[in-house]
């Protein structure tokens, strides 16, 4: 079975990044992305999903590089579901409301808009058990 999820939304914060025992690059940051529609009762509606996002090797270096809370990017990766539900992660909040954590691992970084010096695309490596999908192998 295959799985890509692809979403489009700003940082929350700035990447950090940080080394592997191994010596491989792991950056990790936040996505927020936003629906908004109008309601029954012609109220404007929004609602705010959050993403941590992972990225390793040559990917996190440049992510860590470039990108900054705020910016604008597309990922393409697939989702980390809690090994216990199946589902995002959920916590208890500091106000003690539960929360959910939704997890994605980059396997693509695009990044959007704005400055003309960064790189518009960055591809993703595969992870050491994580072999290449021909395009050809994707059923659609």
């Amino acid at each position: 079975m295959f799985q890509k999820v692809i979403i489009a939304g700003n940082l929350g914060r700035d990447p950090e990044m940080r080394y592997t025992p191994s010596g491989r690059a792991v950056t990790t940051f936040t996505v927020a992305t936003n629906e908004r529609w109008t309601d029954q009762d012609g109220q404007q509606q929004e609602r705010t999903t959050w993403w941590r996002v992972t990225a390793w090797g040559r990917t996190a270096e440049i992510c860590n590089e470039y990108l900054s809370k705020g910016r604008a990017v597309l990922i393409e990766g697939r989702m980390n579901p809690d090994p216990e539900t199946g589902g995002p992660r959920i916590w208890t909040g500091q106000d003690g409301k539960p929360r959910a954590s939704y997890e994605l691992t980059a396997l693509a970084v695009k990044f959007l808009g704005g400055r003309g010096e960064v790189p518009s695309t960055t591809m993703g490596e595969p992870g050491v058990d994580e072999p290449p999908v021909p395009e050809e192998a994707v059923p659609f």
